[in-house]
């Protein structure tokens, strides 16, 4: 494996760190708190990479921020959405 997975693996074995192990699954349990985070990382590393497409054609697009709020098994929680600034399409 690589050096950049070897860090991940160190950090996950640091996470549940003095926490219950029955609660890292649990409502309100590390899994929750890593999703917010996580769901909004992903989500725009994803748009990162449309604008810097979009911005290598020549267009000028300011990211903007949204909230949307997401249902999970276990929680609901409101994410903080970048959107690339662009009107809305209509059909």
């Amino acid at each position: 494996m690589g050096e950049s997975s070897h860090g991940y693996r160190q950090l996950l074995d640091q996470l549940p760190a003095g926490r219950d192990p029955n609660e890292v699954f649990a409502k309100d349990g590390l899994l929750d708190d890593l999703k917010k985070p996580l769901s909004e990382r992903i989500l725009d590393a994803e748009l990162d990479e449309h604008l810097e497409d979009e911005r290598a054609g020549g267009a000028a697009i300011a990211a903007t921020h949204s909230k949307k709020s997401v249902l999970t098994g276990t929680s609901k929680m409101t994410l903080s959405i970048q959107r690339d600034g662009l009107p809305p399409i209509r059909s």
